[in-house]
């Protein structure tokens, strides 16, 4: 497409959009008759008219509505592109407000934030850690991390991290007294650390896959907890078996401080994707807090 031939159809969507050759052409910067002569030059190359004009005012032919309806996402694509690039040059500075499951925090963000920070003097960043879906827009947050399969479709969502997989983790100690189990059936006669949800109360139901389908078992057990850290640190000294991140619990199984078992039937996870209502409403902060976390992930 040639460049008059763009600036033309970005014309013609700021007609359609005013209804009015007179402030369409304020807006454009231009004079009425090189703005009426493009859009007569568009419709002859197109050879079907977008424009019905009258003495007072102008609307949009069937045609042009047609026209309009993919002319209009295709010239916000380019205005949002043209925002984030601009937001690149622009100095990066404020506060950066982000809810983040813990596991996002230690995994994602933490190894980058040291860098980031001495990078970006100017900005600061306050994390909260939620493990709920949390309405980022109610609640005045900056942007979200949560994994890729339940941010909601009207987000902008960046894929940030790889996918993950839970791990099923007993010390050794534990292991010695009590088989391990085999399949996730298995689990009903060992003592299993529990995730108390906080926001519904209930427990977690620990997610397997088993012959292709998903399998929820509901299991049981002397400690319950709402924190990952504690239930990794209460399976190394043998009070049970957990279901956390496999990178959270990956240098004590390395070290030998714990034993996975059921690797073959925990679910591989989508990783995570940092979410926010809108690319127009990017702060130059967000863009290079973005940037940062996806020039850290083993993804990119």
């Amino acid at each position: 497409m040639r460049r008059d031939e763009l600036n033309d159809l970005a014309a013609f969507e700021v007609v359609a959009r005013e209804g009015s050759f007179t402030r369409a052409a304020a807006t454009l910067g231009m004079s009425q008759s090189a703005l009426s002569h493009a859009m007569r030059g568009l419709e002859d190359r197109l050879k079907v008219r977008l424009l019905s004009r009258t003495t007072r005012s102008v609307s949009t032919t069937e045609a042009g509505e047609i026209l309009l309806r993919s002319l209009r996402p295709a010239l916000e694509d380019i205005a949002s592109g043209l925002a984030e690039v601009g937001a690149l040059g622009a100095a990066a500075s404020g506060p950066l407000r982000i809810t983040a499951t813990k596991n996002a925090v230690t995994a994602i963000i933490l190894p980058v934030l040291p860098a980031f920070l001495a990078s970006h003097p100017n900005v600061s960043v306050e994390l909260i850690v939620d493990d709920n879906l949390t309405d980022i827009v109610a609640n005045r947050f900056d942007a979200g991390i949560r994994f890729g399969n339940i941010i909601e479709k009207d987000m902008i969502a960046v894929r940030i991290g790889p996918d993950m997989q839970r791990a099923v983790v007993g010390s050794p100690d534990y292991f010695a007294k009590n088989p391990p189990p085999a399949t996730p059936h298995d689990l009903a006669a060992h003592d299993c650390i529990t995730y108390r949800l906080v926001r519904t109360g209930g427990f977690y139901a620990w997610e397997f896959e088993e012959d292709g389908q998903p399998l929820h078992v509901r299991v049981s057990g002397s400690l319950v907890f709402n924190d990952s850290d504690l239930m990794r640190a209460s399976a190394i000294a043998g009070m049970g078996i957990a279901y956390v991140y496999d990178d959270d619990a990956a240098a004590d199984i390395q070290e030998g401080r714990l034993i996975r078992v059921l690797e073959d039937y925990c679910p591989h996870l989508p990783g995570y994707y940092l979410y926010h209502p809108s690319r127009r409403q990017t702060p130059p902060a967000l863009t290079a807090l973005i940037s940062a976390l996806r020039s850290g992930s083993q993804l990119f």
